[in-house]
């Protein structure tokens, strides 16, 4: 067998393993004990205490060995019986003075219910505590006087030292459940803030682009170039929007990446208007896939001009060929923007800039405005709100505002995060 089948046959086993009643698990830690009982070296070699002398094992010390060793098997599902039983089995080999290996199994069952006891944690402690004393006094009178109050109260704190072990097992387990529940949530949340971004940036634009072009044909009717002309914008547009949420909706596919859709339901492209959503893309984490470059921008803007915006459109610069997150934050940028002109200012004077640095994209979109009206409706708004973040990780600077004119700027300064 190769090296490679011997490990795929373990991992097979392993999971055959863990796939059992964790009390079938558990039971060969108390076989193992029961063997260990009978093994020459170590018979007799077990907790001596109250100084009886060691005894044979009869026919009574396969009840006490049975006791200690086979309980192990409930130390998870029924810790109490298992402590239970085990410390009448270890009273029985004490009494009897057969101390037997399987002693030991006294302070394995400690630290199992101190770890897996949930409730009347303090009432277990308590009986346990009432059930040490008459043994100790028990051992004591019968014993030669060879074991002094110090030392049953010596061996009572390495009990509870046994048992704080198995609480601070507890508690470290909740903890870490805790953590994780709490990662799930901050998680979950995270992903939904991202998907409502994307939601917003993907159909937000275009779904206000058609609004506006087919508020724009009903006036249109008595000249039918010019509503066709507007009836295929809005095809196109919508034809768009299809698409690009068909592209989110693939991200949010559990089996999206493993190759089984790639190409799927994307139509052969987003055509050059496409958004490309790309979810955790503001995080800077570099996947690109379906990044759309900034050149594309232009395409966006005539878009934007076909629903009746006049947008002058300026870009410096050449574009490196790779950016990271960078190009697909300036590109949300404007599309924002000039969805919110579309919104607040239609048919008001429009200019977007692009400089392309070394460094940096440097993005400025204004809009001739309605004054206080616009720069109130789109300054709390969630897009502006999630371009601020976007550009923020990337270590960014953004503003939007109005005017003492009435114009409406939005401004961001993107660094550029280089790949190699």
């Amino acid at each position: 067998m190769t090296l490679q089948g011997a490990r795929t046959a373990l991992q097979r086993a392993g999971q055959v393993w863990h796939r059992l009643d964790v009390m079938v698990r558990d039971l060969p830690l108390g076989l193992l004990f029961l063997a260990a009982c009978f093994l020459p070296g170590v018979r007799g070699q077990g907790t001596e205490m109250g100084g009886l002398p060691t005894r044979p094992l009869d026919e009574l010390a396969a009840l006490a060995l049975a006791l200690e060793c086979l309980p192990l098997a409930l130390r998870r599902r029924w810790p109490v019986v298992c402590i239970a039983l085990v410390s009448c089995g270890f009273a029985l080999d004490q009494l009897r003075g057969y101390h037997s290996a399987a002693s030991v199994a006294l302070p394995i069952a400690l630290i199992s219910t101190g770890s897996y006891l949930d409730h009347h944690r303090r009432t277990t402690v308590l009986a346990l505590t009432a059930a040490y004393v008459p043994l100790a006094i028990s051992l004591s009178l019968l014993g030669s006087g060879g074991e002094t109050p110090a030392g049953f109260v010596t061996f009572y704190l390495v009990l509870a030292l046994a048992w704080g072990a198995g609480a601070w097992l507890r508690a470290t387990r909740a903890a870490e459940a805790e953590r994780r529940d709490r990662v799930a949530v901050e998680t979950r949340a995270a992903e939904r803030t991202q998907i409502a971004r994307e939601l917003h940036d993907v159909v937000t634009h275009h779904v206000t682009a058609m609004v506006v072009q087919a508020e724009a044909a009903r006036y249109l009717t008595a000249a039918p170039e010019k509503l066709e002309q507007s009836l295929t914008a809005v095809s196109d547009t919508g034809r768009r929007a299809i698409t690009d949420l068909r592209h989110l909706l693939d991200l949010l596919n559990p089996d999206h990446g493993t190759g089984g859709r790639e190409g799927a339901g994307d139509g052969g492209g987003a055509g050059p208007g496409s958004s490309g959503p790309v979810l955790g893309s503001g995080a800077g984490d570099g996947r690109e896939a379906r990044t759309p470059a900034v050149g594309r921008v232009l395409t966006l803007v005539e878009q934007t001009r076909r629903a009746g915006q006049p947008v002058d459109f300026t870009e410096e610069g050449t574009p490196p060929a790779l950016t990271g997150s960078a190009d697909l934050v300036a590109y949300r940028v404007v599309q924002e923007a000039l969805t919110n002109a579309l919104k607040y200012a239609h048919g008001s004077r429009t200019s977007v800039q692009v400089r392309h640095g070394e460094r940096e994209i440097t993005v400025m979109v204004s809009t001739d405005g309605t004054g206080s009206r616009t720069a109130a409706a789109v300054g709390s708004g969630r897009g502006l709100a999630g371009l601020r973040e976007r550009v923020g990780v990337l270590g960014g600077d953004f503003s939007a505002g109005g005017g003492p004119d009435g114009a409406f700027t939005v401004r961001a300064r993107i660094p550029v995060a280089r790949v190699s």
